[in-house]
């Protein structure tokens, strides 16, 4: 786990140092014009350069997307949107805080993904650093676990929804519903596992809300009786929402049952 978040702060490390460099363009350019005017046209040594230039800018071009591909490929979306409902059914408007929110959801999400991350690591990353494979066999093994975990938690009749416009679009018959995750297509499964996954957080969201607010109806109820109509009801009520909360223990079995309601992998 350490590993991993070290590599995901390398990267992040990486995204704070873009405008600087951004700032130094010019100089970069023209170092890397006197470095490729010092190569001969046609060598080896400027087609490795090249290569390893274009590398350069795939890598940056990766980090600056990893915020939203750690949203939509992973658990990151169903933690942040339960744990912000709760607060809503709580009537706490900032406790706690956005960011001690989403470290949590962001941690859970360490946590659920471990195994996935491990698999791309072990199968993919490693053996490209170590030039045991091409960059084109890395990107296929870094992503077969991801789209294995996407695959498992996604509902089927999500994935036949875009399927079947994925064909409309391209002017083909609708494919059957894929059975494995091979036989799922990127363009059709990342949008699937996204609208399941918002599927999935407002049903949880809804049950939260359920006791909450009958905890408002019935201190509005008891006011209402005694007379205090100018009284506002969730001034009353939050004290009561917030030590039910405490005395069930509700961080514990939330975060429990948060991480329990994704499909383990085989491997895993």
């Amino acid at each position: 786990m350490a590993r991993h978040l070290l590599f995901f702060a390398t990267g992040a490390l990486a995204l704070t140092a873009l405008p600087a460099m951004a700032q130094d363009g010019a100089g970069v350019l023209g170092a890397l014009g006197d470095v490729f005017s010092d190569a001969a046209p046609g060598s080896d040594e400027r087609a490795s350069l090249s290569g390893r230039i274009l590398q350069l800018v795939a890598l940056m071009t990766v980090l600056s997307i990893a915020p939203g591909l750690l949203m939509i490929m992973t658990s990151f979306t169903r933690f942040v949107i339960v744990f912000s409902m709760l607060r809503s059914a709580l009537g706490l408007n900032q406790t706690p805080p956005n960011m001690v929110l989403s470290s949590m959801a962001l941690f859970m999400t360490f946590f659920v993904m471990q195994p996935v991350f491990e698999d791309a690591w072990e199968g993919g990353l490693q053996p490209l650093l170590n030039n045991a494979i091409t960059e084109e066999q890395a990107i296929a093994r870094i992503g077969d676990p991801f789209r294995d975990f996407m695959f498992a938690n996604t509902r089927p009749r999500d994935i036949e929804l875009f399927e079947g416009l994925a064909a409309r679009a391209d002017g083909t018959e609708p494919a059957p519903v894929p059975e494995t995750a091979e036989d799922a297509s990127w363009r059709s499964l990342i949008p699937a596992f996204m609208i399941s996954e918002l599927r999935r957080a407002f049903s949880i969201g809804f049950l939260i809300y359920l006791p909450f607010v009958a905890i408002d109806l019935i201190v509005a109820s008891v006011l209402m009786s005694a007379g205090m109509m100018m009284l506002p009801p969730v001034l009353i009520s939050l004290p009561f929402k917030v030590i039910f909360f405490v005395l069930i223990d509700g961080w514990y079995m939330l975060a429990g049952s948060l991480m329990e309601s994704y499909v383990p992998l085989a491997g895993g």
